[in-house]
C-alpha cells in the first residue's frame, strides 16, 4: 500500500484534470482575474445546489462569517451564541464586530451546539442583563447539520437572528433540505480541505432576502454604493477571485459523486470499526452528514494517544479537531469561563480524533485503518 492521504486532493485532481485545466486556462485566456463571469456562474450554481435564492461568494469562510454580522449591525454591547467546540473563526468573527461570543455546550452524539444549552446560556445572559442577545451562530461540525429544527425553536423564542456556519456542512441535509440553506443566512467555507474546496481561500454567504443580499454584496466591495467609488458603508475587500470559481465549478459537478463515496466509505468505517474501543459518528435519524471529517471518539485522552501514535507508526495520518475548546483558549480569558462550565465540548476536545476521509478513499485504507484500531486494547 503507498503512502496514505488524510484528505488526497491529488487523487480529485487528477480525476477531474481536464475540467480544472481548462476552467484556469479560460480566465487566463480572459483576464478577468477579479469578478470575472465563472464568479456570478458559481453562485447561480451554488443556488441551484442548496436551494437558496441568494449566493454572495466570498474570499473566506471566515469573511462569509463576518458579512451579515456587520450587515445585521452586531456589535458592542450584543451577545452571539457559539458552539465551544468549533474552529476559532466562529467565535473570532463575533469578536471582531466588538460583539461578545457566549459560548454554549455540544450535543454527545453529532457534536454540535445543544438547544438546550443555547436556552440555558441566554437566559443567564439576560438575567445578567450586560448584553443583549442578538444572533446565534450554530456549525454543521464534520459534515452533519446541526440540530436546526430545535435551535430554531429556541431562535424563535427570544427572536435571535440564527446563523448556519456550514463551513464544513456542505452536502449534508435535514430530510429534503440541504445544508447552506438553514438559518435566516448561511456561511461555508472553500478551503482546499473542506468537501467543496478550491486552490486557495474562499467562502460563499446564502440567503432567501433579496435587500439583505444587496447589503452582503456592497459590504464585499469595500461597502460600495452604485459604484466601486460610492462608499456608503463599511465594508471589506471579500471578492472570490476568478480563478477559485473556475476550479470549483468542475468540483461542484463532481460534488454528489464524490459526497456518495464519503458515505459509502462511513458507513464501511462504522462497519469495521465495530468491536473495537472507539466510537463511530452518529448520524441522526432524518439528517444526511457528508462526513468532510470522519471523527470518532475514544474513551479517555490516554487511549486517544494510543491510537494516534498506532496509526502514525503504521504510516496513517490523523488529526484533532479540536484540542482546546474555544472557551478556554487563552484570548477569552477575560470573560471568565473555567474548566468544567461546558462539560461535553471539553470531553470531546478530550477524546475525538479524525481519520482519513475524501471523495476518493480506498477501502483497503478503510480497512488498513480499523485493523490497526482494533488492536488497540
Amino acid at each position: 500500500m503507498g503512502k496514505i492521504a488524510f484528505n488526497d486532493l491529488g487523487a480529485q485532481y487528477r480525476c477531474l484534470k481536464k475540467e480544472i485545466d481548462a476552467g484556469i486556462a479560460e480566465v487566463l485566456g480572459g483576464c478577468r482575474f477579479i469578478s470575472g463571469p465563472q464568479v456570478e456562474e458559481l453562485e447561480r450554481r451554488l443556488c441551484d445546489y442548496t436551494g437558496r435564492k441568494y449566493c454572495v461568494a466570498t474570499d473566506s469562510g471566515t469573511d462569509a462569517l463576518l458579512m451579515p454580522l456587520m450587515a445585521k449591525g452586531i456589535g458592542k454591547g450584543d451577545a452571539v451564541f457559539v458552539p465551544a467546540f468549533t474552529f476559532f473563526a466562529t467565535a473570532e468573527v463575533v469578536s471582531l464586530v466588538g460583539a461578545t461570543p457566549v459560548f454554549c455546550d455540544s450535543q454527545p452524539d453529532i457534536f454540535n451546539m445543544d438547544p438546550d444549552s443555547l436556552a440555558r446560556q441566554i437566559e443567564k445572559t439576560l438575567r445578567a442583563g450586560r448584553l443583549k442577545p442578538k444572533a446565534v451562530i450554530a456549525v454543521d461540525l464534520f459534515g452533519h447539520p446541526a440540530d436546526f429544527p430545535g435551535i430554531r425553536k429556541v431562535c424563535d423564542r427570544y427572536g435571535l437572528f440564527l446563523m448556519e456556519d456550514a463551513a464544513q456542512g456542505f452536502g449534508g441535509a435535514i430530510g429534503g433540505r440541504k445544508a447552506c440553506s438553514f438559518g435566516d443566512v448561511s456561511a461555508t467555507s472553500f478551503f482546499p480541505a473542506k468537501a467543496l474546496g478550491c486552490y486557495g481561500d474562499g467562502g460563499a454567504v446564502f440567503t432567501d432576502d433579496e435587500s439583505f443580499c444587496a447589503l452582503l454584496r456592497s459590504i464585499r466591495v469595500h461597502g460600495k454604493g452604485a459604484v466601486k467609488y460610492d462608499n456608503v458603508r463599511l465594508g471589506l475587500n471579500a471578492r472570490l477571485d476568478t480563478l477559485q470559481a473556475a476550479v470549483l465549478l468542475p468540483k461542484l459537478r463532481a460534488f454528489d459523486t464524490e459526497n456518495a463515496h464519503r458515505r459509502r466509505a462511513a458507513a464501511r468505517y462504522a462497519e469495521k470499526l465495530e468491536g473495537s474501543r472507539f466510537t463511530a459518528p452518529a448520524e441522526r435519524e432524518g439528517f444526511s452528514s457528508s462526513f468532510g471529517y470522519y471523527t470518532v471518539k475514544a474513551h479517555d485522552p490516554r487511549e486517544r494517544a494510543a491510537a494516534m501514535d498506532a496509526l502514525k507508526a503504521a504510516g496513517i495520518p490523523s488529526m484533532i479537531y479540536y484540542p482546546k475548546p474555544l472557551h478556554l483558549q487563552k484570548v477569552y480569558e477575560p470573560l471568565g469561563y473555567r474548566k468544567g462550565d461546558l462539560p461535553v465540548a471539553e470531553k470531546l476536545s478530550e477524546t475525538v480524533f479524525s481519520l482519513p476521509m475524501h471523495g476518493y478513499i480506498a477501502d483497503d485504507v478503510i480497512d488498513e485503518v480499523c485493523s490497526i484500531l482494533k488492536s488497540i486494547r
